[in-house]
């Protein structure tokens, strides 16, 4: 079968959230199916990861370059109409070109975030549509988060892509959710379009618990430090948390390991006991060396690779609600929970002061990704779409 992948970024390499899900997707269309991927390409290394794609792994792949600043500022006019900026943003006239002249001889089409399924809205050809979040239901919690103007714009991008939200679905073959959640969210909002949920998964063994290099009080946090719910997570742990635990374990540090770091993140590595890496070549080596591995976010939907990449790390976790959200395991078993600073504060400082508990909670975490979220197992419903189509 002939599938049209189409995606924000390069699905490759599998370093960052969407990368990690999308290659997944692709590496197993590609072993029994011909997949060609479309993709914008936002700068050098995104480039050079479609060669790969096409000369290493033998995956077509078509780019086109994508320069997300410029295309912020040229959506703003799109303020005065009732489209959402999102599809401005991620709007091409060369992409949809591309799109419409290999949709003819595509036997589906896979679009992975909404503004992707703008480019296969009423093409005529079946098409699956790949919610990675919810996206209309975040521009919603980024509008309660802050204040008039922001407020106000997020709002109304929360509207105008859940119109879009709802005319898509209701054009493809189904959508996917990667959490039962989500999907719930969707059948309120969006009542009647078929949906269905497929986790996203974690690689066991790339993971591997490593408890005997787990440095004392060491919490880290892992993700890339540009992407708002990241920035408003570390800022909120750094000013109402970490204070807390350093006065009952002095020892306490805290590592922000992921790429773009605002300035706002790192000038919170100028702080004692907070470092900031940036771009690290492998985030396990971090993981590794941790004690705590820390999830406050206050914004977020769609389930956290991060949180599964630790729990795989055999390394004890402790989020929000938020954070912790899409995945299927059991608080205070499996993870810790705490929405407020406060206790948040008293969760790690219980677990690094009981290195017995930890570790336990720890094999508990891993327990949980051994049984749920073995990748195969969570792409098993990709195989149930591609069977329909042939059928």
């Amino acid at each position: 079968m002939k599938v049209l992948f189409l995606s924000q970024r390069v699905p490759y390499p599998p370093n960052r959230g969407d990368k990690i899900t999308t290659w997944r997707i692709v590496e197993k269309l590609a072993r029994e199916h011909e997949p060609t991927v479309i993709a914008f390409a936002h700068d050098d290394a995104d480039r050079e990861a479609a060669r790969v794609l096409q000369q290493d792994k033998g995956i077509r792949t078509i780019t086109v370059d994508h320069d997300e600043r410029a295309k912020k500022l040229g959506a703003l006019p799109l303020l005065f109409t009732r489209k959402a900026l999102t599809l401005g943003v991620y709007g091409s006239k060369k992409l949809q070109r591309i799109v419409d002249a290999e949709l003819g001889d595509a036997d589906l089409a896979y679009a992975y975030s909404s503004s992707m399924g703008a480019f296969l809205e009423g093409r005529g050809t079946p098409w699956v549509m790949h919610f990675a979040e919810l996206d209309s239901d975040k521009w919603r919690q980024y509008s309660e988060k802050h204040r008039a103007p922001m407020s106000l714009v997020y709002r109304r991008e929360w509207r105008t892509l859940r119109s879009f939200e709802q005319r898509i679905a209701h054009d493809a073959l189904t959508s996917v959710f990667c959490t039962p959640l989500e999907q719930r969210i969707f059948e309120r909002e969006i009542p009647g379009a078929p949906s269905i949920v497929m986790r996203n998964g974690v690689d066991l063994a790339h993971y591997v618990p490593a408890p005997d290099r787990a440095e004392p009080g060491h919490l880290v946090f892992i993700g890339v430090m540009d992407y708002y719910p990241n920035v408003d997570g570390c800022r909120w742990f750094a000013d109402e948390i970490l204070p807390a635990v350093r006065r009952a374990v002095p020892e306490a540090r805290f590592t922000i390991v992921g790429s773009k770091p605002t300035p706002e993140i790192l000038a919170l590595g100028e702080r004692e006991g907070i470092e900031v890496t940036g771009f690290v070549d492998d985030p396990r080596e971090y993981l590794a060396r941790a004690a705590v591995s820390v999830a406050p976010l206050r914004v977020a939907r769609g389930i956290q690779n991060k949180v599964l990449e630790a729990l795989a790390m055999g390394l004890p976790t402790v989020g929000t609600t938020s954070a912790t959200q899409g995945v299927e395991g059991t608080p205070g078993r499996d993870f810790l929970l705490a929405d407020e600073a406060a206790g948040f504060a008293d969760q790690l400082i219980a677990l690094l002061k009981d290195p017995a508990r930890a570790l336990a909670l720890g094999r508990a975490g891993r327990g949980l990704v051994e049984r749920t979220y073995d990748w195969e197992a969570c792409l098993s419903p990709l195989d149930e779409i591609l069977d329909g189509v042939a059928r």
